[in-house]
């Protein structure tokens, strides 16, 4: 006799919801998961209105089998459970949080292969720091996801600084 214990059950598949990190924040919240992995053309329908599982989608793109976005899914709702990382901030100042790309990480020498650390961040005023990385973050998303900016929550400071990037784009032809 099988017993059954209260869990979410996915399945990995193109036709799903986009797993995305507000997914991994949900998902994260479950007790326990069950992620259904079909293989080729997926698995028999009938499972599936069994299970009531939620289908997920990593992609627009078709892959062999739903492996490796359970893999994906696994790492990415591992990263929102509370204890997993050691510092609880990296889980929420990452890339697309607020619907943002992430800003420029930069570790130490201060200077490598003549490539310097931007100035601001060696000054010690954590205040324009903390500025820096908001502009850094709206401009990689304007340059490499301006879809993002449709759900971004932007504030007045960050209206201004993006209306002052496009102004200067505009004059640089």
């Amino acid at each position: 006799m099988w017993t059954i214990i209260p869990t979410a059950e996915i399945y990995t598949t193109p036709q799903g919801r986009l797993f995305d990190q507000n997914a991994a924040k949900e998902l994260a919240k479950e007790e326990e998961l069950v992620i259904l992995c079909g293989h080729y053309e997926g698995v028999d329908e009938r499972a599936l209105e069994l299970l009531h599982a939620d289908c997920y989608s990593i992609g627009d793109y078709v892959l062999t089998g739903g492996e490796l976005p359970a893999m994906v899914m696994v790492d990415a709702i591992s990263r929102m459970v509370p204890g997993v990382l050691s510092n609880r901030e990296s889980g929420e100042t990452e890339s697309f949080e607020g619907s943002l790309l992430e800003y420029p990480q930069y570790t130490r020498p201060e200077t490598y292969e003549g490539l310097r650390v931007p100035e601001i961040l060696l000054s010690g005023d954590h205040a324009k720091v903390d500025r820096w990385r908001r502009d850094q973050s709206l401009l990689r998303t304007m340059e490499r996801r301006p879809d993002l900016f449709e759900k971004a929550e932007l504030t007045k400071e960050d209206r201004k600084f993006l209306k002052k990037l496009r102004e200067a784009r505009e004059d640089q032809g």
